[in-house]
């Protein structure tokens, strides 16, 4: 246990944070939420059930199994407790409320969209339409409804509140408007569209008609966003080309209040008393950054 960070960010590290039940084991680990209990979830792949319940001091608590829910990936929860989830390889999005009922499934379950990949996270040789191995579901404040797409696809989408397609944007490559590997979003309060944009290293930040509004720079392999209450800007980079990893802290302007090392991360999550958890993926554990003020 050590500490990160500089000034009102500073933050002591809890390595192996979230305790398993004696004779459990992680899965790869890709998604971390806190819900309005200050429950945590930890969303996990190729390990069941594929998300797993904490307490706040990191004792297992229980589980959920979403109807439909394979290979999930970056997640996101309201105030309501409503989830918001991409089931990864069967190429749709789904919202759940607080009781695990669906009210929400896009896409065309089982069926990626023809762009011509060949590879994971290959470069997409044509737009295609929602979904191929899609990244993240987010809703804006009216409740429209942005997921960022994806591992094999080039493009988000926005649809209605209830699952209707209203727009797509993006193409492939590396020019203003342009993708590889949208790997995550977040939505503003003032609904602003942040997408990491991983393999062009930077995000792009959208209006939500999809009109590009600016783009952060020299973020190698952004990999996820998320905001706090004050709307600062929190980013995990798993680096590139020698690169270190590190968490950056930022405020809407794209100013960097702070940044420290951390292992390689999936998702980053803020909650309501400033404590930063993220998961690191290959090393199957869970590390929780508590806010010192």
């Amino acid at each position: 246990m050590g500490t990160v960070g500089t000034g009102e960010y500073t933050y002591r590290v809890t390595e192996n944070w979230a305790k398993l039940p004696k004779g459990s084991r992680f899965g790869i680990l890709v998604g971390v939420v806190v819900d309005s209990k200050e429950r945590v979830y930890i969303c996990q792949q190729r390990e069941s059930p594929p998300i797993l319940i904490f307490d706040r001091e990191g004792n297992y608590i229980g589980s959920k199994t979403p109807v439909g829910l394979i290979e999930g990936h970056i997640m996101y929860i309201d105030a309501s407790d409503n989830l918001y989830l991409v089931e990864r390889i069967d190429h749709v999005a789904m919202k759940f409320d607080s009781q695990d009922n669906k009210l929400v499934e896009m896409g065309n379950r089982g069926h990626g969209s023809d762009t011509g990949v060949t590879a994971l996270g290959g470069l997409v040789k044509r737009p295609g339409p929602p979904f191929n191995m899609p990244t993240r579901l987010m809703p804006s404040s009216t409740g429209e409804l942005f997921v960022s797409d994806g591992y094999c696809n080039s493009r988000f989408h926005k649809f209605s509140d209830n699952g209707d397609l209203l727009n797509s944007w993006g193409a492939a490559g590396s020019e203003v408007g342009a993708f590889h590997l949208p790997h995550s979003l977040w939505v503003s309060k003032d609904d602003l569209v942040y997408i990491c944009d991983r393999n062009n290293n930077r995000i792009q930040i959208f209006d939500a008609q999809g009109t590009f509004v600016d783009q952060w720079t020299d973020m190698p392999g952004v990999t996820d966003i998320c905001m706090d209450k004050k709307e600062n800007v929190y980013v995990h980079e798993n680096g590139y080309h020698g690169t270190d990893s590190k968490t950056k802290i930022m405020d809407k302007k794209g100013n960097v209040l702070s940044q420290f090392e951390s292992p390689q991360s999936h998702q980053i999550w803020v909650d309501k008393h400033g404590d930063i958890y993220q998961v690191v993926t290959w090393e199957q554990r869970v590390i929780k950054m508590i806010k010192q003020v």
